[in-house]
């Protein structure tokens, strides 16, 4: 039978290979109870060596924490400029959009140069700050309790106003994507909010860095089902991206 000590290095060795790991698959693997497997992670966590999540265990922490927006703003810089340049590529002529919060969706509003004239509704200040300076740009701000670490509004008034339009496309940012819980926010407001936005466009784009993968926020936005599109960096491994598109969502790699 194999030892404790065997165990344990399986299971971080196959932590570092795929990231996480599942409960029954290791007991498959090992040949031991679903009991054992989860002390097994348990001691593991206390020595501080992985995280347990719901069946099973992560290598890194999945829950994300709100900072605010200037904070968020200097990490994966580059990768963000990347992100927001290709997704303003998708941009087309007289287009009506939809911009959410977020410093990503912010890199977003940054790269657009409007082709002919381009409407965009927005919750979040900086994205609508950034954009008036484009006279070709019809800007409408959505109103609201304003988040100081987003920059953004939430609550009923923006969902009121939503109601009356009709959007090409929603540039969606998010603080996590867990392949198994869907896409999340730290904050439950913001993230009913976004599933507004959802239904009033024609098709979602995700811009998420690679580090908010395995993420998870305190508020649901929704599943993978209403996902068209995710723009990420190189840094996302080969397994979500196939998972990704094996549940028919475009992946756009910077």
């Amino acid at each position: 039978m194999i030892s404790i000590a065997e165990r344990h290095q399986k299971i971080i060795s196959r932590l570092q290979q795929e990231g996480k790991v599942n409960v029954a698959d290791l007991c498959t693997d090992m040949d031991v109870s679903s009991v054992t497997i989860r002390k097994d992670l348990k001691l593991l966590e206390d020595k501080g060596l992985l995280f347990r999540t719901h069946g099973g265990a992560t290598l890194h922490n999945p829950y994300t924490t709100d900072r605010s927006v200037n904070e968020k703003e200097k990490i994966q810089s580059a990768e963000k400029m990347l992100i927001g340049t290709a997704a303003a590529k998708l941009l087309e002529p007289n287009d009506s959009i939809l911009i959410a919060s977020g410093t990503t969706v912010l890199a977003l509003a940054k790269n657009i140069q409007p082709k002919g004239s381009l409407s965009v509704i927005t919750s979040a200040l900086n994205v609508a700050l950034e954009l008036i300076r484009h006279p070709e740009v019809e800007v409408i701000q959505l109103g609201g309790l304003v988040r100081k670490s987003s920059s953004s509004v939430t609550g009923p008034y923006a969902e009121g106003i939503l109601a009356d339009f009709s959007f090409s496309k929603l540039f969606l940012g998010v603080d996590g994507i867990d392949m198994e819980f869907g896409l999340t926010t730290t904050n439950v407001m913001e993230a009913h909010l976004n599933r507004q936005m959802i239904k009033v466009a024609q098709k979602t784009i995700v811009l998420a860095d690679s580090t908010k993968f395995g993420k998870r926020g305190f508020g649901k936005i929704c599943g993978f089902e209403d996902i068209d599109q995710i723009i990420t960096d190189k840094g996302v491994s080969d397994y979500v991206v196939r998972t990704l598109e094996g549940m028919g969502i475009k992946v756009t790699i910077v």
